[in-house]
């Protein structure tokens, strides 16, 4: 769908110069071409000839490319004319006396030129976590509670009274607070990922308690739905857990889903959360370490063993063992036997080291990278190994683990690690007090995440206003000087489209249970039903066959309240008295449907036309479940079992009305339920069932989080989640910019927004003021009224302002969370 010509009557922001506002704004003032893979093209060129002389504590000439910052600081490099490069120069020189490498080492190839003449004019991109500087930091283990400066014009947070003193040493000023609208879209973007209501809004600025920041942040905590989905996203990165993608269709992958919402709705310990995926209870969180199966041949460093390695010391102590995983590491301290012990820790059978693919003849030992916290018993069984590396990881005297999780806190809130990157632990941090305060708080709150984030959330750090960048830096040129606006994730930027333009999916893709029900609500509702079909000479059913399956109820009243829950293996339609009411095509996603409209008093017909699939005889059944309250409160169970009736002749349906009912009806006969069937009725159908049966009050809309992965949303920066992702890109490239404009579904979004906006007849003075008020958290200034009033015009109409939503939407201030 292409953006309306209408658009062109803005004077505000035409596309070109919006999309230049983003690139700018959030992308450092250029975009991410993507064209070179500096770890894979440009490393090997410069370890091969180039770190010997210019690398570590090497700086023959003055020359150091140990940073980036390092290359960029000796003027050998002209991003803006690559050719005219010195660095260029004396790779192709051919004089003795000046040429690089020296003559007596190998030179340059055409194509490693090219690619470093390439590498130059695309900006000279550059890993965070690679330096070939020697590191001669040793990050502590254990935990310490760092003594606090004392409290200047009573900032008493600790956070404030580590920073303030940073800020002094550094002699900069403090940053400016920043106002309560700004501060109410940072909190509610931060904490729950939502823009706050127009309404919220007012109701906040006209609040004057003096710690009604604090009550804000302590209810957008409590707000347990908005709270665990907009979170969702950060642990599904983390622990690379995704709706759709490789290994899911083959079986070759779990999701862990249902377990992690539970644990987010329920604020679950971090500790307890970790012990839960490395060493799991119950096949709800075996996902995580079990990894992906892939198809076909893989190599060494690709194996379910190597990934538990890498994955275990990625997410829960941000270090990056893929470099170990094939050869000692060049970056860090770890080795490749290290890595194979992590591995071996999971293995259940012995496991040979190999080195850069080729086995090295050695065999791998179970083993902690920490044994001043304990060892793991290599003769132990798999489940206990786990077990006691569970308990090690979440050892209260891990000062590492905690320290991890915390940093990547201060990370979402702040926009840059107290670590940085946040998968390089092994790095100094710019403030060791601030982290070390951080984690031991965290440690004696009980390792409670809400804890930590209202701590970040209520230091006058957080609440100031961020710093403007204007240069890169390294980790090691970094100074604090305020927090930092960060990008609008993927699924936040959805969100708020779908938040301002009411136009948000009706159905979640993440097989999770949204549920306002109690316990006793939930003990209430009778899971009796068995899966049924035809007769049993059919069985298996051939792929492809049909059957038409009834039950007919007779009601002594009027239905008061109740609902049906049901799916079938493969596909079903329902129909109620003869009028077609529900159906589905996949059997993992049971339907619900209400009775008050369709079941009357006296005799009621429930007819089902079912269908197999596959490509030959396989397992087929179709489960029922339903319970009505009468208007008296007689409570009456409906489930499928052999009282319902079968035929293998099939009704036409004409506009949805069942035609010609066959006359063969014979008992219906119960199937052998699937391992697969039982597990899914036990873990989602008695919740399903309860919330179209009993009612589940005001449930909030459906979020990205719960989504599978769209094209708009890789495009914005979701990841495929076939492996660990902690920082997703903080730059918008040309092409997500093209997306913006020209995503189908995104633009339909806005104009179901406008029709929206519209039916509730507003002035066009109304109309702006509420589009500044919902996306941008402020009143328009004169200006922006003037304007946004003339673009859409007197009476407004449907495509004025679609375009009016779109213009609003793709500014930076929308864009960045700031």
């Amino acid at each position: 769908m292409k953006r309306r010509t209408s658009r062109r009557r803005f004077d505000l922001q035409p596309f070109s110069v919006c999309v230049w506002l983003v690139l700018t704004a959030a992308g450092g003032g250029r975009a991410d071409d993507g064209k070179i893979d500096f770890a894979h093209e440009v490393v090997p060129i410069l370890k091969q000839h180039c770190v010997t002389c210019h690398g570590g504590r090497e700086r023959e000439g003055d020359f150091s490319i140990n940073t980036r910052a390092d290359l960029i600081g000796s003027q050998m490099v002209e991003i803006a004319s690559p050719d005219a490069s010195h660095l260029l120069g004396l790779v192709t020189s051919s004089d003795p006396d000046t040429q690089m490498p020296p003559s007596d080492r190998a030179r340059l190839s055409a194509a490693e030129v090219a690619t470093l003449r390439r590498w130059i004019a695309a900006g000279l991109p550059w890993d965070d976590d690679l330096t070939f500087a020697i590191n001669s930091y040793d990050p502590p283990l254990k935990p310490r509670v760092p003594e606090l400066p004392a409290a200047v014009d009573g900032r008493s947070n600790p956070i404030d009274r580590i920073l303030d003193a940073d800020l002094q040493r550094n002699d900069l000023p403090r940053p400016l607070p920043i106002d309560d609208a700004t501060f109410a879209r940072r909190v509610h973007l931060d904490l729950v990922g939502l823009l706050p209501t127009p309404q919220r809004l007012v109701e906040f600025l006209a609040n004057e308690a003096p710690d009604k920041r604090d009550r804000l942040i302590d209810e957008l905590l409590a707000e347990r739905f908005a709270y665990a989905e907009h979170w969702l996203t950060f642990f599904n990165d983390l622990l690379r857990n995704d709706y759709s993608g490789t290994g899911f269709i083959t079986g070759g992958r779990k999701q862990v889903s249902g377990w992690l919402y539970a644990a987010l709705l329920a604020n679950k310990p971090f500790d307890q959360m970790a012990r839960e995926l490395i060493a799991p209870p119950t096949d709800e969180s075996r996902g995580y370490i079990d990894g992906i199966k892939w198809r076909g041949e893989v190599s060494a460093g690709q194996t379910l063993e190597i990934q538990f390695a890498q994955s275990v010391s990625q997410s829960f102590l941000g270090i990056n063992m893929k470099c170990a995983s094939c050869h000692d590491s060049f970056i860090d301290r770890w080795t490749l036997r290290d890595a194979y012990g992590l591995a071996a820790i999971y293995a259940s059978q012995p496991l040979e080291l190999h080195r850069c693919d080729k086995p090295t003849g050695q065999m791998a030992e179970a083993a902690w990278m920490f044994p001043e916290l304990g060892q793991i018993d290599p003769a132990a069984p798999r489940e206990e190994r786990l077990n006691q590396l569970a308990g090690l990881m979440t050892h209260r005297e891990n000062g590492r683990f905690a320290r991890t999780i915390v940093n990547r806190l201060w990370y979402r809130l702040m926009g840059r690690g107290i670590v940085h990157p946040l998968d390089a632990m092994q790095n100094e941090p710019w403030n060791v007090d601030l982290l070390d305060y951080l984690a031991s708080d965290f440690i004696a709150n009980g390792f409670d995440l809400k804890a930590t984030l209202r701590r970040i959330a209520t230091s006058q750090a957080y609440q100031s206003q961020t710093e403007s960048v204007t240069q890169p830096e390294s980790s090691e040129t970094y100074v604090y000087r305020g927090p930092r606006a960060r990008r609008m994730t993927a699924e936040q930027f959805l969100d708020a489209i779908w938040q301002l333009t009411g136009s948000g999916p009706e159905k979640i893709d993440a097989p999770v249970v949204r549920s306002n029900l109690g316990k006793d609500a939930l003990e209430s509702i009778a899971m009796e039903g068995e899966w049924i079909w035809g007769a049993s000479e059919v069985q298996p059913p051939a792929a492809g066959a049909e059957v038409a399956l009834r039950k007919t109820i007779t009601l002594p009243g009027e239905v008061a309240a109740g609902g049906a829950m049901l799916t079938c293996d493969n596909e079903f339609r329902l129909f109620i008295n003869g009028r077609r009411v529900a159906a589905g095509d996949n059997w993992t996603r049971p339907q619900t449907v209400a009775f008050s409209k369709h079941l009357n008093e006296g005799e009621n017909t429930l007819l089902v036309i079912a269908k197999n699939a596959g490509s030959s005889p396989n397992p087929a059944g179709l489960y029922f479940q339903a319970q009505i309250t009468l208007d008296d409160g007689t409570v009456k169970r409906v489930s499928s079992d052999d009282s319902w009736q079968f035929s293998n002749t099939l009704p036409k349906e004409t506009k949805g009305q069942l035609t010609d009912l066959p006359t063969d009806w014979r008992p219906a006969e119960i199937v052998p339920a699937v391992t697969a069937w039982k597990s899914l009725i036990q873990a989602e159908g008695r919740t399903l069932l309860a919330r179209v049966a009993l009612g589940d009050g005001d449930l909030p809309p459906v979020r990205a989080s719960l989504m599978k992965n769209t094209a708009l949303m890789k495009s914005l920066g979701r990841p495929m989640r076939e492996q660990i992702v902690s920082m997703r890109p903080d730059r918008l490239t040309t092409l997500e910019a093209i997306d913006l404009a020209n995503d189908a579904e995104l633009a339909e979004s806005f104009a179901a927004g406008a029709r929206h906006l519209l039916q509730q007849q507003p002035t066009t003075e109304a109309l702006v003021r509420r589009l500044f008020m919902a996306a941008l958290s402020r009143e328009p200034t004169m200006e922006e009224s003037r304007l946004f009033a003339e673009a859409i015009g007197t009476p407004p109409s449907e495509a004025s302002l679609q375009d009016a939503v779109w213009a609003i939407c793709m500014l930076p201030e929308f864009l960045l969370i700031r």
